[in-house]
């Protein structure tokens, strides 16, 4: 008996395979089928309404008059504003460095074995993240009414010099160690976590080679510890220039106090608040892109090629473009027609 096809045994009414609702069409029927591209309705709707917010927005700072634009344009680049900002920046720079000094201090007496320090440390860190920035700000300021002279002699024992709190410590000198004290808990957690990220097995092996203590931790750790430390440190002294503003309850000439300064006197709340918005803005973006080659600068030994930088990339755009250009200028050569092969006429 001879094999039999399977159609021939399906049963009375069943359908064939190949023409099922879920069967794969044949070879030749999908070359003739048709490719439709996935339409994202959600997606679209999405961006129009953003780009019509946008576009309102943008209309609205042309248009309304509120914004003074003629106000802006007159305080934005005057000298008091100018100052103001230079000592923001004054501000800013030594609290950073002053605040990061004190809390890598911290984070390696947290790190360290001894129980006296880890505890002194770890109080630190907790009183002044407890306290706002304001209330410290405040204390300082008011310094000398709880100790109105500070001296140098034998602890609990005789003074051998001293000089008035209010001489020694100004207006400026509060601000500084109000703000560098605050900033430094913050940083001790930053460096605290950088170093924990490094592999001990390499301090190990440093040591097993006889790499002393304090060079193992600046040539080994911190290196790699500034890879998890830059990123968080960025974002604090950011924060921290936008915190300066704080200070305006010392009467300090800084960049928000100048402006409510000038907008107490002449009534214009919005341009001027809008002054300040820009060079804060504009300070903020400089601190960032500063950041972008720091960190770039530490991952040298993690990425053999590191990505292009905006500057390379704009060339890169550039050459390409002239490229391009030079391409088009050149004089079209026509083809020469061959003959058959082996044809040398």
């Amino acid at each position: 008996m001879g094999l039999t096809t399977d159609s021939a045994t399906a049963p009375p009414g069943a359908a064939s395979p190949g023409t099922g609702p879920g069967a794969l069409p044949a070879p030749d029927d999908q070359a003739s089928l048709e490719v439709v591209p996935a339409r994202h309705y959600a997606r679209w709707a999405a961006a129009v309404a953003v780009t019509v917010l946008v576009a309102q927005f943008v209309h609205g700072l042309a248009t309304n008059p509120v914004w003074e634009w003629g106000v802006f344009s007159d305080y934005v680049l005057s000298e008091t504003i100018v100052q103001a900002v230079w000592v923001t920046l004054q501000l800013t720079a030594c609290a950073t460095v002053l605040g990061f000094l004190l809390g890598t201090v911290l984070a390696f007496m947290r790190l360290s074995r001894s129980s006296l320090l880890q505890t002194v440390a770890w109080t630190y860190i907790w009183i002044f993240r407890s306290i706002p920035m304001i209330v410290q700000l405040v204390f300082w300021f008011n310094l000398s009414v709880l100790y109105e002279e500070l001296g140098v002699g034998i602890p609990f024992g005789p003074v051998f010099w001293s000089v008035d709190s209010n001489s020694l410590i100004g207006t400026i000198g509060a601000a500084i160690i109000g703000l560098s004290l605050h900033q430094a808990a913050y940083a001790a957690e930053i460096v605290r976590g950088g170093v924990i990220s490094v592999d001990h097995g390499q301090l190990e092996a440093a040591a097993a080679l006889g790499i002393p203590r304090l060079r193992q931790i600046r040539r080994i750790m911190l290196p790699q510890a500034m890879r998890a430390i830059l990123p968080t440190a960025g974002n604090e002294i950011i924060g921290l220039l936008k915190g300066t503003s704080v200070v305006y309850v010392m009467s300090i000439g800084e960049l928000f106090y100048q402006v409510q300064v000038i907008y107490g006197r002449n009534g214009r709340v919005i341009p001027l608040l809008l002054v300040a918005t820009a060079w804060y803005v504009v300070l903020t973006s400089l601190l960032s892109l500063a950041q972008y080659y720091v960190e770039r600068h530490f991952a040298r030994g993690a990425n053999r090629t590191p990505p292009p930088t905006p500057i390379q990339r704009a060339r890169r755009f550039i050459r390409t473009l002239r490229a391009a250009a030079a391409l088009r200028n050149q004089p079209v050569v026509p083809l020469k027609i061959l003959g058959p092969v082996g044809d040398n006429r």
